[in-house]
């Protein structure tokens, strides 16, 4: 999982990993992404992580604003 090999190394208690991975499986949904080793998942990952170092932990929040960040544009309702 791109979360996990980006949070390696940090440090984080586990309550927090566990709002970033929900905040991570949230956006990957929403982008209809499967969780894989694409960069474009460790981009996601990244900005999560960024946004959680700010004290964020709404993990819905974080995902739309990782979102955001990385500019990755949700596939449109069908």
């Amino acid at each position: 999982m791109a979360i996990h090999r980006v949070i390696a190394g940090r440090s984080f208690e586990p309550e927090e990993i566990a709002i970033m991975v929900a905040a991570f499986e949230t956006a990957l949904s929403v982008l209809r992404m499967s969780n894989t080793d694409d960069p474009m998942t460790e981009m996601v990952a990244r900005a999560i992580i960024d946004i959680a170092t700010t004290g964020e932990r709404d993990p819905a929040l974080m995902a739309d604003r990782a979102i955001s960040a990385t500019g990755i544009k949700p596939p449109s309702a069908a």
